[in-house]
């Protein structure tokens, strides 16, 4: 006691003791609701004791973890990261392969036009794939990205057997746009490049959207076989109506609508005129009720000179 009477007090409180003598409460345990004394006296233990020991090999894996981290990093700032999965993949295979999984036997079904090797470079199957890792339904995914397949199905049958069905698209036409010739299906799809004469022979369209519009039309067409013979290039105009440019040179401009009417005239003029065979450079269908026809420059000059003689020797009787 000191000379005024109070109890003298320690220089430093206890850290776990108010002044009036109340355990001091944590502010990290006031939470909702309340945690049960095991899992508190196990936070305070590993989450606050200072200078807690690391577990042996931790640092190791720390840097083995650092390590794959710069590598991930380099490699997506590089670009390298198709080839670093491509990598992946390959050494993956080669487990699976040597485990057994291997592709053995392989069929394909449903093809016409594209060859084997076409299908499984579509597929992305190579010698080194394995059955086990295959992924059917991205390699479905990747064959009807081909213009050239509608559907496809794809079924691995362990332990070493791989079957593949395609359903193709049929050349149906040659369509040119912009000066460039392409291979179309019926449904419009492009399905490349005119790059084999074999489909020389087929309908040849022109213009932009002739594409999507050529199944009805040569549909049209086929029913008038005599006309459809002599057509060199249906062209649409406008996106609208259709033109003929038959082999002979001889343009025939056809109505947006009453199409099948019109060739039907065309047809009949032919077969009693012989319209198509004679010195004329189009023929316009255009109006319902009248066909007009357009003389090429030498017969429309021997048309006016014999128009001259016929006047002149109506002159000379008179």
């Amino acid at each position: 006691m000191d000379g005024g009477g109070r109890v003298a007090e320690p220089l430093k409180r206890s850290s776990r003791t108010r002044r009036d003598g109340a355990p001091v409460k944590r502010p990290w345990l006031r939470l909702s609701p309340p945690i049960p004394p095991s899992l508190q006296r196990f936070f305070h233990r590993h989450l606050f004791t200072p200078y807690r020991r690391m577990p042996r090999g931790s640092g190791a894996i720390a840097a083995a973890l650092l390590i794959l981290a710069s590598i991930g990093y380099g490699a997506v700032k590089g670009d390298h990261l198709p080839e670093v999965v491509a990598q992946f993949e390959d050494a993956r295979d080669a487990l699976a392969n040597a485990a057994g999984f291997h592709i053995e036997q392989l069929s394909i079904a449903g093809r016409r036009q594209l060859a084997d090797h076409d299908v499984l470079r579509l597929a992305g199957i190579t010698a080194r794939s394995s059955l086990l890792f295959l992924d059917v339904e991205q390699t479905r995914v990747r064959l009807k990205a081909s213009p050239w397949i509608a559907e496809a199905s794809v079924r691995k049958l362990y332990p070493g057997r791989l079957q593949i069905d395609i359903e193709e698209r049929a050349p149906f036409a040659l369509w040119q746009k912009d000066g460039k010739v392409s291979l179309i299906a019926e449904d419009g799809t492009v399905l490349g490049p005119l790059n084999d004469r074999r489909f020389a022979a087929l309908p040849f369209v022109v213009g932009p959207g002739a594409e999507k519009k050529a199944r009805d039309f040569v549909a049209v067409l086929d029913r008038h076989p005599a006309i459809r013979d002599q057509v060199r290039a249906s062209i649409l105009v406008a996106e609208r109506r259709w033109n003929l440019k038959l082999r002979n040179g001889i343009d025939v401009r056809l109505p947006e609508l009453g199409i099948e009417a019109a060739l039907d005239v065309l047809a009949t003029l032919d077969q009693d005129k012989k319209l198509l065979n004679r010195d004329i450079t189009a023929i316009d269908l255009r109006l319902p009720d009248r066909v007009t026809v357009r003389l090429s420059d030498s017969a429309a000059q021997a048309r006016e000179d014999a128009l001259k003689l016929k006047k002149k020797g109506k002159g000379g009787s008179a």
